[in-house]
């Protein structure tokens, strides 16, 4: 089977998009062929049987005649299907040459958010692909849910002994506004208050101005309180290959996404559990993933008093609690959301699809 894949970035170093590396390495594992359109392309180690094109321009003009002559050349090969990568935009491109050859047409995506884009792609496609059915935005019958991709050889435990001292709680993404990070600063200086010791890390990058504002707002709130100036601390991301030792040097993960992105699967979770680290989060679609465990895992979203009372129920918990409850979400995460199974999944169903 051959496929053209289409994507933003190809770069093992970029601070949001690194993951592609992964998912095109465990593609070309299952094609014969990968031919992958993007933006730019960075630090990478492809196999031979991965082409790369790259359609960067100076102009948005520019990008898309170079879209349309590079998905044109990579045509002439007669793919099984196109995938494109979360970019709803690149469908409404792609389909002026797919759709008369043929040729299926898919989307992977997940996110909150049903873009004009994204309704206007819908139509054209053959197939969808999510993590589950409550990731995707809009409701369809072409929707199949695929699990995360997470490289579960990276991000894996490090199996050593906890240290004595505070909880150790870390946050880790872009400094977005729908993460919820002042609702964490918030519980965290009421957990404090009531006399637990814990410590809040909070880890990423910042793509936009908003970001880079927001950051700061949060540097602001924690230099403007005694409390959480002794525990709380924003720090710059990290390359993808050393974040796996920070999250698994952490005694849990913190995730509190805002109402409107409560059905996003955040790879974050997925990433966190890997390394065998309890997860606790605000989002609603997580229930089943973070249910039947001996900790109490979920809040509500913007709920400071109830992930006040969680960080309680972790301090309190013993480390070999709290490394069982994160042993048993390594274990949920290896079955249904690695990258291997994430491929194996993408293969099977080109392999089924007829023509579009």
């Amino acid at each position: 089977m051959r496929l053209v894949f289409v994507t933003q970035q190809v770069d093992a170093d970029h601070p949001v998009l690194a993951q592609t590396v992964d998912v095109l390495l465990e593609l070309a594992a299952r094609f014969e062929s990968v031919d992958v359109l993007c933006d730019a392309i960075g630090r990478h180690d492809m196999p031979p049987n991965v082409t790369l094109r790259t359609f960067g321009a100076a102009t948005r003009a520019g990008r898309g005649l170079r879209f349309e002559r590079a998905l044109a050349a990579a045509l002439r090969h007669r793919p099984d299907a196109v995938l494109v990568h979360m970019v709803p935009l690149f469908v409404l491109l792609a389909a002026p040459l797919v759709k008369p050859r043929r040729i299926p047409l898919v989307l992977w995506y997940t996110h909150w958010h049903a873009s004009r884009s994204l309704r206007l792609s819908l139509p054209l496609l053959d197939r969808v692909l999510s993590v589950s059915a409550s990731s995707f935005p809009l409701p369809t019958p072409k929707l199949t849910a695929t699990g995360h991709a997470i490289d579960v050889d990276t991000f894996a435990p490090a199996g050593r002994e906890r240290a004595e001292g505070p909880l150790r709680l870390l946050a880790f993404g872009r400094t977005a506004r729908w993460k919820g990070y002042d609702t964490m600063l918030a519980a965290v200086e009421l957990a404090s208050a009531r006399g637990h010791e814990v410590e809040l890390e909070i880890r990423g990058p910042q793509l936009t101005e908003d970001e880079r504002a927001h950051r700061r707002e949060l540097e602001s709130a924690i230099a403007a309180s005694p409390v959480l100036s002794a525990c709380a601390r924003v720090e710059p991301p990290l390359p993808r290959d050393e974040l796996p030792a920070v999250i698994a040097a952490a005694d849990a993960v913190v995730s509190a996404t805002q109402p409107r992105a409560s059905e996003t699967l955040d790879k974050v979770v997925y990433e966190a559990a890997a390394c065998g680290v309890p997860v606790v989060s605000s989002n609603s679609a997580l229930d089943d993933f973070l249910g039947g465990l001996p900790l109490r895992l979920r809040f509500p979203p913007r709920d400071a008093e109830a992930l006040a009372e969680r960080i309680a129920d972790l301090v309190a918990a013993t480390p070999a609690e709290r490394e069982a409850v994160g042993a048993e979400l390594r274990r949920r995460v290896v079955e249904g959301h690695s990258v291997r199974s994430w491929a194996a999944a993408v293969a099977g169903i080109v392999a089924g699809q007829g023509p579009g």
